[in-house]
């Protein structure tokens, strides 16, 4: 074993035993100061109000560039109900971010961003009324320029929320799923978390040749046929792991070209070994590394808009599923933030 060299060790000392709090690189140096801009100590990761991504509490969107929203709603589900519960799961969620090392980015300073709350539903027990909530509140965030990023309720949820964001100009479709979500009528209801994509593709605001769904698997695929008649890229689960996460990235990024994107997580895409806590759990899935991977490599794409949905937080005592949940959030919101035809200040 060689011995400790003891210039440099005297070296480490003296420029680190009474440092404190400097920072010497300038690349972390930047970091630190974008993170201390306000002049305030760092907030406690356990104290204070509870938001998404610790994103301030903003009721006002009109100035913002990025709305953090919750969708407390989860009266689409066909098997196990709690996804309401979701958004409170994921605000409760700390330490998920601020700095991006991967893209190099603070996105909470490279853009106007703020936690506007939960969308108001008038009823608890109509699932049609409760889209068109949806709908409404989504559309006044889209005509105000505020680019949406939501945490469900189940993935009926969004439908409406496309349907507002694709409203002027279809956008393009990055879905990551466990189930293609293109389903039919089910139980005499036409509107549920197995057909959001569906209703997007029909009534105009997704394009289908544009959308790519990943990660597809389990009992369902006899009801998906509508993503393959419409167009759609299917990525099934054993064609991920044989293409790799890299072949994946380049055939996402062919798929959606340059047009608007919007982005939407389904956790029980992934492997109910990491995410338990979802109403549709189906056993052989992606890993979170695998999402980061996908989710980072996408960075460019003209992203308007995604979501992460279908946290039921009771069925995972561990909070697992809310954590990488939250992490998911914080790897669109980054997209967002460095999307190439982002409007003011969201170009970092």
């Amino acid at each position: 074993m060689n011995p400790v060299d003891p210039k440099e060790l005297e070296r480490l000392r003296r420029k680190y035993s009474e440092a404190g709090t400097e920072i010497f690189e300038a690349k972390f140096k930047r970091v630190a100061e974008l993170l201390r801009a306000d002049g305030k100590p760092r907030a406690l990761p356990f104290g204070g109000l509870p938001t998404l991504l610790d994103a301030p509490y903003i009721l006002d969107f009109q100035n913002l560039d990025i709305a953090l929203v919750g969708v407390p709603m989860d009266l689409g589900v066909v098997n196990r109900s709690g996804a309401r519960f979701g958004p409170r799961a994921v605000r409760a969620i700390e330490r998920v971010g601020p700095y991006h090392s991967r893209h190099d980015l603070v996105p909470r300073a490279a853009c106007r961003l703020g936690d506007v709350g939960d969308v108001p539903l008038q009823s608890r027990f109509s699932l049609d009324t409760s889209l068109a909530d949806i709908e409404d509140f989504y559309l006044k965030l889209v005509a105000a320029g505020v680019r949406p990023l939501s945490v469900g309720g189940d993935h009926s949820v969004s439908h409406p929320i496309l349907k507002a964001v694709g409203r002027e100009e279809p956008v393009g479709l990055v879905h990551i799923d466990a189930h293609c979500d293109t389903g039919g009528e089910l139980d005499q209801s036409k509107f549920n978390h197995g057909a959001p994509m569906r209703h997007a593709v029909l009534d105009g605001v997704v394009d289908p040749r544009r959308s790519i769904q990943i990660g597809i698997r389990g009992s369902s695929e006899f009801i998906w046929e509508f993503s393959y008649d419409a167009g759609m890229t299917v990525i099934h689960i054993e064609e991920f792991q044989a293409m790799g996460v890299e072949a994946v990235i380049a055939r996402a990024r062919e798929v959606v070209g340059e047009g608007p994107v919007y982005v939407s997580f389904d956790v029980d895409g992934l492997d109910p070994a990491f995410a338990p806590g979802t109403g549709t759990p189906e056993v052989g899935g992606l890993t979170p590394r695998e999402c980061q991977d996908l989710l980072v490599g996408l960075a460019g794409l003209d992203v308007v808009g995604g979501d992460v949905v279908e946290i039921a937080p009771q069925y995972d005592p561990s909070t697992n599923t809310a954590h990488v949940g939250a992490q998911m959030l914080f790897e669109i919101l980054a997209l967002m933030v460095l999307a190439k035809k982002g409007t003011g200040t969201l170009a970092p």
